[in-house]
Parts: C-alpha cells; sequence; structure tokens
C-alpha cells in the first residue's frame, strides 16, 4: 500500500520550517528548514516553495504520496504592519430612514495600521432603491469607475442590514469583477450588525486581496507544477486551516497565522487538554492558553479599532533563545535581557560556535541596531575589528547544564564555560551567579505574562501544564517551569512544532449572528449553516463537532465547527490500547493531584466511572482539609479516548450515565443542583455531554434554558438512536 504523506510549513520571521508526516503513522519522514524569503520579489511564497522540494526530496516523497499540503504565513500580517496594501474603495448602501446613518458609518475615512501606516479609502454612497430600476447596471458601473479614477484598486461594498439581504451587495461585487477588479462584500466578512465595524473589517481584508491573491496564485501554480494534486490549504489566525481558495476570498482570517501553528500543534500532535503552550523562538516567546482541549480566542483589534475578526489570544513576549544581554557601562552589572536577539544583530551564539573562538576575546557593548540602547553586550576576537558573538539565554541555560542532550538548542559546553570564565572576572561574579542572574531576568517576563493569564481565564494551576515548543523552548520552560512551581513538558520535534501543527491542523469555521432571544431553531438553523461551511472548506463530515456559545448581554449568538481534513482514504490508524494499560495512564495523570489534595493518595482509588464505545470517564474521590478541623470532598474527572489521549478533565464533577428519553430531566437536575446564586443572579455549572463519539462543550452558554436547547439540538442532530448520554458537569468557581 502506498504511503499517504502530509505536508506542513511555517513561515518563521527568520525560517520556513517543513515537516512532512505519515499520515497513518503521525511519524516525521523529513524535515527541511530554509530562510523566510521576505524580500524576494514573490515575497514568502518564494520560500514555501523552497521549503517544500526540499522536505520532498530529502524524505524521497513522490508527488502522487502527498494527500495535503498546507503552509501558515507572514504575508497578511506583514502587509498591516509594513502599510504594504491596496487603495480601497467603498460603496456604502441603504434607503429610506436607514439611508443617513449607513452614509456615515460607511465612509470610514483612513484606516490606521499603526506605526504611521494607514489604509486609504475613498467612498461612494448608493441608495438601494436604484436596484429597482431598469438601468440600475450602468448606474452602479458609473459609480464604481468614479472611483477607478481616484486609485482605487479593490472594493467594498457594504450595506445596511446587508447581513439579512445579502443581495444587492452580491450584485454589485458581480458588475466590479466583471470590470475586471476585485472586492468584498462586507456580509460575507461577518454576520453581525454593527455597519461600520463591519464595514472596517471587510475594508481591512479587501486591503490585502491584491497581494494575497498574486501570492496565492503563485504558490499555488508551483504546488502543482511539482506534481502534487492534493489540496493547498491556509493556517487561519484562529488555529484552523481553510483552503486556499477560501483564503483570495478573506485574506484577513490569516492574521497572527504563525502563532497558530504552535497552538494547533499543541492540540492535535502534543494533545492538550488544559495548558499553556510556550513557542520560544530566536527572538520572541508566543504564550496561548488551551482550556477543554480548545484555544482562547479573542476579538482582533488593528491601530487600536476593533473589527469583527476572531484570533487567538496569543501573548508575545520579547524574549527567546536568542535574547541579548546588556550590561551596565562599567560591566559590573547585568541591566535587561533582551528584546533584540543575536539572529536580528547579526551575531553568532557563543554556544554554537568552537572553543578556539574565544582564546583571545573581549567584550565591547554596542547598539545593534538604530533605535536600540547602545549597552548589548556583544564579544570580539581581538585581531577582528567587529564583534562576532552575543552572549545570550541560549549560552545561559547551557551553562547551567539545564538544556538536555537531544535538545535543538543544545550547544557547545567548552564555548560557554570559556566566556562565562572571561566574563566571571570581568565582573567579578561567580560564572553560576551571572547565568542564572540572565535566566532569573529574561524568565521573569515569560512568568508575569503567565500568571496574567491564569488570572485572567481563571485557570486552575493543579490540572495546567506548560508545553514547550520552538527551538528555545529548553531555554526557557524548565526554568519558568520551576519558577512557577508547575508540570511542564517539551513537545517531541519542538523545533518544527508550528510546522507540525500546519500539517495535523483543523479544518475551522465560526459563524456569529445577533440573535436578542434565540430560540431552539435560532440554534438548529446556526447550526446547520456552520456545518455547511466546514463541509464545503474540504472537512469530512463524521469528524464535525460543534460548539455553541451564547452571549446574553451582547446578544450575540457564535457557532464554532471544528474538523479534519477529508483525505479520502489513508485513515489514520488508531492504536486501541487495554484497559489494563488505560488505567495505568490514568493513574500516572491522576498522582500529582492527589499528591497535592490527599493526605494519602497511595490509598485513592482511581477507576472507570462511566463509559461508551469511544470514551471512558476515570475518577477518584479525595478527602481535603478545609479551614483547619473541617474537610470535604472533591471528585476529580478525566476522560480519556481509547488510545489513552486525555479529552477532558475537571477538579470536582458530577457524573450521570443516562439515555435520550431521560437526559433532559437529568441535565436540569444537575444543572439546578450545582448552579450558584449570588450577587451576580444564577450561575449555572459548566456542562459537557458525551455522546456518541462527540464531547459536546456547553460552558459557552450561562442559562439553564438555553444549555438544554443546545444539548437538545445536538443529540437530535445525531444519527445515534441507542446511544447512551454521559453527562458531566462542575459548578462555576
Amino acid at each position: 500500500m502506498m504511503r499517504k504523506v502530509k505536508i506542513g510549513i511555517d513561515v518563521g520571521g527568520t525560517f520556513t520550517h517543513a515537516v512532512a508526516i505519515d499520515v497513518d503513522t503521525l511519524e516525521i519522514i523529513s524535515k527541511s528548514c530554509v530562510p523566510t524569503t521576505h524580500h524576494a520579489r514573490e515575497g514568502v511564497a518564494l520560500g514555501v516553495i523552497q521549503a517544500m522540494r526540499e522536505v520532498l526530496k530529502n524524505g524521497g516523497i513522490k508527488p502522487e504520496q502527498v494527500v495535503l499540503i498546507a503552509h501558515s504565513t507572514t504575508q497578511a500580517t506583514n502587509a498591516l504592519l509594513e502599510g504594504d496594501v491596496a487603495k480601497v474603495g467603498i460603496i456604502g448602501m441603504g434607503t429610506g430612514l436607514d439611508s443617513v446613518r449607513a452614509r456615515g458609518e460607511t465612509n470610514i475615512g483612513k484606516v490606521p495600521l499603526g506605526n504611521g501606516k494607514f489604509i486609504e479609502t475613498e467612498h461612494i454612497f448608493v441608495d438601494s432603491k436604484i436596484f429597482e430600476q431598469e438601468n440600475f447596471i450602468d448606474e452602479i458601473k458609473d459609480k464604481i469607475k468614479s472611483l477607478i479614477a481616484k486609485g482605487v484598486e479593490v472594493f467594498v461594498v457594504s450595506e445596511a442590514f446587508g447581513v439579512d439581504d445579502p443581495s444587492k451587495e452580491d450584485k454589485t461585487l458581480e458588475l466590479i469583477q466583471s470590470m475586471g477588479f476585485t472586492g468584498t462584500t462586507a456580509s460575507s466578512i461577518s454576520q453581525l450588525y454593527g455597519l461600520r465595524v463591519r464595514t472596517r473589517t471587510a475594508v481591512v481584508n479587501a486591503s490585502m486581496l491584491p497581494k494575497m491573491i498574486e501570492t496565492a496564485e503563485m504558490t499555488k501554480r508551483s504546488v502543482i507544477e511539482s506534481g502534487i494534486t492534493a489540496p493547498l490549504m491556509i493556517m487561519r489566525s484562529d488555529g484552523g486551516i481553510m483552503s486556499i481558495e477560501e483564503m483570495a476570498k478573506r485574506p484577513i482570517l490569516t492574521i497572527l497565522s504563525g502563532p497558530s501553528a504552535g497552538v494547533a500543534s499543541a492540540l492535535m500532535y502534543v494533545k492538550v487538554v488544559d495548558g499553556i503552550f510556550i513557542e520560544v523562538g530566536g527572538t520572541s516567546t508566543d504564550i496561548s492558553v488551551i482550556r477543554n482541549g480548545r484555544p482562547i480566542v479573542k476579538t482582533a483589534e488593528i491601530g487600536g479599532n476593533r473589527l469583527y475578526l476572531k484570533t487567538l489570544d496569543v501573548r508575545t513576549v520579547g524574549i527567546a533563545g536568542g535574547s541579548m544581554v546588556r550590561l551596565s557601562e562599567n560591566f559590573k552589572s547585568i541591566i535587561d535581557v533582551g528584546p533584540r536577539s543575536a539572529h536580528i544583530a547579526g551575531l553568532k551564539y557563543v554556544a554554537f560556535s568552537e572553543p578556539e573562538n574565544f582564546d583571545d576575546i573581549e567584550f565591547v557593548l554596542i547598539q545593534p541596531k538604530t533605535g536600540d540602547p547602545s549597552n548589548y553586550l556583544a564579544i570580539k576576537r581581538k585581531n577582528l575589528n567587529k564583534p562576532e558573538f552575543a552572549l545570550t539565554t541560549t549560552d545561559a541555560a547551557n551553562f547551567l547544564k539545564i538544556v538536555s542532550d537531544k535538545a535543538y538548542s543544545k550547544g557547545n559546553f567548552k564555548s560557554v564555560e570559556k566566556v562565562f570564565a572571561k566574563l566571571s572576572k570581568l565582573m567579578n561574579k561567580p560564572p553560576e551567579e551571572i547565568a542564572k542572574n540572565i535566566l532569573d531576568i529574561a524568565v521573569e517576563k515569560v512568568k508575569e505574562v503567565i500568571t496574567g493569564l491564569i488570572k485572567e481565564y481563571k485557570l486552575n494551576p493543579s490540572i495546567i501544564t506548560l508545553i514547550g515548543g520552538g527551538g528555545g523552548a529548553e531555554v526557557i520552560v524548565p526554568y519558568l517551569a520551576k519558577k512557577l512551581n508547575m508540570e511542564y513538558k517539551i513537545a517531541e520535534n519542538a523545533e518544527v512544532i508550528s510546522a507540525i501543527g500546519v500539517a495535523l491542523g483543523i479544518i475551522r469555521e465560526t459563524v456569529e449572528r445577533v440573535i436578542p432571544n434565540p430560540t431552539e431553531q435560532d440554534i438548529l438553523k446556526l447550526r446547520n449553516d456552520v456545518i455547511s461551511s466546514i463541509l464545503k472548506m474540504g472537512a469530512k463530515p463524521d469528524s464535525i463537532q460543534v460548539a455553541i456559545e451564547i452571549d446574553r448581554q451582547t446578544k450575540r449568538v457564535t457557532a464554532i465547527a471544528t474538523g479534519v481534513p477529508d483525505l479520502k482514504e489513508g485513515e489514520l490508524k488508531k492504536r486501541i490500547i487495554s484497559e489494563v494499560e488505560l488505567t495505568e495512564i490514568a493513574k500516572k495523570t491522576f498522582k500529582p493531584l492527589l499528591d497535592r489534595f490527599a493526605k494519602d493518595g497511595a490509598n485513592v482509588e482511581v477507576k472507570i466511572i462511566a463509559q461508551n464505545r469511544f470514551y471512558k470517564v476515570f475518577g477518584a474521590e479525595i478527602e481535603r482539609k478545609k479551614f483547619f478541623i473541617f474537610k470535604d470532598k472533591i471528585k476529580p474527572v478525566k476522560v480519556f479516548d481509547l488510545e489513552g489521549n486525555i479529552k477532558l478533565q475537571l477538579q470536582d464533577a458530577e457524573i450521570i450515565e443516562t439515555d435520550i428519553e431521560k437526559f433532559e430531566k437529568d441535565l436540569v437536575n444537575v444543572i439546578d443542583f450545582l448552579t450558584i446564586y449570588g450577587d451576580a443572579g444564577a450561575i449555572a455549572p459548566d456542562v459537557f455531554l458525551i455522546f456518541g463519539h462527540k464531547i459536546v462543550d456547553l460552558t459557552g452558554v450561562m442559562f439553564k434554558e438555553q444549555m438544554i436547547a443546545v444539548a437538545r439540538t445536538e443529540i437530535k442532530s445525531s444519527e445515534l438512536i441507542d446511544e447512551k448520554v454521559i453527562i458531566i458537569a462542575e459548578a462555576r468557581k
């Protein structure tokens, strides 16, 4: 049988990494790494093509073996940062009383991008009644021509209440395309009310269209020329992937595509359920939260203006494996570490250089780039005119022997030992103290972000794991975990973790509507809409999971669908483990919790408390002290699939096994039992339903009636008729 291969390509700020993965075994067949081609005529697409060709060659992979190729992209982000965007013509529409407001809200003027950059716009308004006239085509074409005369390169059509009836927006866009131009309708970018924000989001999207379409066509053509006929997918900013055809319509969805790739890998490859993913590169570290097997997303902003766009909540810190050290003028104390990195400064790492380079050296203070402080430490060989090396966090970690032998950041100990010995004499401090000081300063900046995330998202430290990815993971994460007294794990193949995430990326789609009092029919329609959309994007039907979120304050109802690409063949071979093996795995994962809460954890029984054909639910009952002499019990729960992967974990939950006939009554009872009443009113518990292969997450729904409606919709939408329902519920803290 011919092997099936997925190729993932991650476009980073410095390097473009590619991996080829065996679909059946998830083993990495080959890797490649090329410099990111920011300044090439073809842009980053050239690096993508080079990395793809190299990974095919390295792995001896035939084009017909490739079933999917996907890549992240920095192009949308770079276009906005650098102001490399097209001038946008806005055709605003409305009629009657709405026309006055629509005229003002679609005329948004310049859109600030930050750093003094803007998207330039030209605006014209059309009364929607024009479509009732026989000559409306000529009238609208004249309007389009007037905008073209002002230098407009791409268009946005935005009508008041266009989300309810987009037909006039669509007709206008068809006319624009018939004249050889491209554009977007506001209603195709977002289904939310709020004309100004919807128009602004569409303008940002349109401004990138010409460049992104050109790049997409170039990449697609190169893939076809290589003989690969598999689908070409692009990483989205919310952690999913989409077809290149869809990207050409909505390039705005690829903002923050790079950091999303690492999170996708944490979910699909490392299989994190509750954790903080820390991707350590050479210049910066990206930090994001995964809770209940889903990444935390937020509303994006451009130049301080809100957009109708969801991106992963990624916090970036200017600390990483290549962060340079700053010293006082007298070379006696460390002032700071970062944000400038050795690579950006054009300097080599000590750890990746030969020891003889440091026989006769001197330490100098430099200004790596214009605008940087002039006290970054560099190392110069005395017989040369300029510095060649920088002292970095990687060098400090190698000197302290924190980095494991097989780590990507493992360097030459003799080199760092020689440099730290010489620096010790200069600073009159023990070399170990200097190295620890470097890492203390660096890690404190990352620690501050993580403690903030734990507080902001009310994370439970007892079930949270720090997951390290990126080439510099072992430089920062182990030292950080010790400071935080938290569990950590370095991902396998950490240096190409983002490329793996691209290759394994799930297809993700979000549909949002403003519905003041959503009925069960409203929820079902929204669910069907998001499923229809994700099927068009290539998701395998039986892999699709849908989560519904209802925000009563904003009246916003959101449906989030995820699924894996439908590869038609080459299905992943699952290794089903025995119940004995699974029980042993479960006991090991419960151990940190038992050690923390149980006086004698060895005597606490960890056992299966519920199960179906796809999952086994393990639980324990732990007695803990509370308020001196008082005691209470907690009932931690972990849900495993049959391969031994944790799919859900809660610290203190109630479990009910029921069936389709009784599940509504049992669900009402458990919600009532765990609802908390306070100054803010009734707070319903977090609830999950296990039904067949689905784990239905109801945590995005705050009220009992709506929770039951969403649950009923999910059960009704399933073809299973005799499957048991497992209810897992935990009171919200």
